[in-house]
């Protein structure tokens, strides 16, 4: 379907789509032309669009490092419910997680370390759900009063905080625990940071607790 190889047909392949899609229909599916002038392939019942897992360790484009770069310098000047309501909320939904809920910062004393809560559907059909503890600037383990940067010590206990209490899932009508935590940090976590994090995790709960840093966005 590369419009490059068209034989008696005009410049969009109007024909050719036509008589691909005359199969397709019948299975619920829709062939189509992109932006870019690829062939797709989408679900019309869905309107979910069947493309290859792209390769996170593949270098970046042009284009890529750019919108990086952009985002970057976003995540240095935007406040901490900008990165969660933002740059979080519409990353996790576009993951597959489901009921991405905002625990908002107005009441402290009900948010209980996390301020994100979300579930994700396994293969098997199974829920397990997952709390965020999101920071804006450098995580470092400085205790120095007075400091700007985030203790890590402090968001390990509140992470804990977060796996230790329940949340009400409407969808199911109960209270349900946090099955993992995600500490995301906006800015760079320090090199003493991540070793004082990597020993508590290693002896604790590695498998729970995981780290975002801003760079990986």
């Amino acid at each position: 379907m590369d419009k490059g190889d068209a034989q008696n047909d005009d410049a969009d392949r109007t024909g050719a789509l036509g008589l691909l899609n005359a199969a397709l229909t019948r299975e619920g599916f829709e062939a189509f032309y992109a932006a870019d002038k690829q062939c797709y392939l989408r679900h019309v019942a869905t309107d979910t669009i069947a493309t290859t897992s792209s390769n996170p360790h593949r270098p970046f484009s042009t284009a890529e490092l750019q919108r990086r770069e952009q985002l970057l310098a976003y995540l240095d000047s935007a406040a901490e419910d900008a990165l969660i309501e933002e740059i979080l909320v519409p990353l996790f939904r576009q993951l597959g997680f489901h009921r991405v809920t905002v625990a908002g910062h107005k009441d402290k004393a009900l948010e209980y370390g996390k301020d994100l809560w979300m579930k994700f559907t396994l293969p098997t059909q199974h829920v397990i759900y997952f709390g965020i503890q999101a920071k804006k600037g450098k995580l470092d383990a400085s205790g120095v009063s007075g400091a700007t940067n985030a203790n890590i010590a402090e968001i390990h206990n509140q992470a804990n905080m977060m796996l230790g209490h329940e949340i009400f899932d409407p969808d199911v009508g109960r209270r349900v625990l946090v099955d993992h935590a995600f500490i995301v940090a906006g800015g760079e976590i320090t090199k003493a940071a991540k070793n004082w994090l990597g020993n508590k995790l290693d002896a604790t709960k590695r498998s729970q607790i995981m780290l975002w840093i801003g760079t990986i966005f």
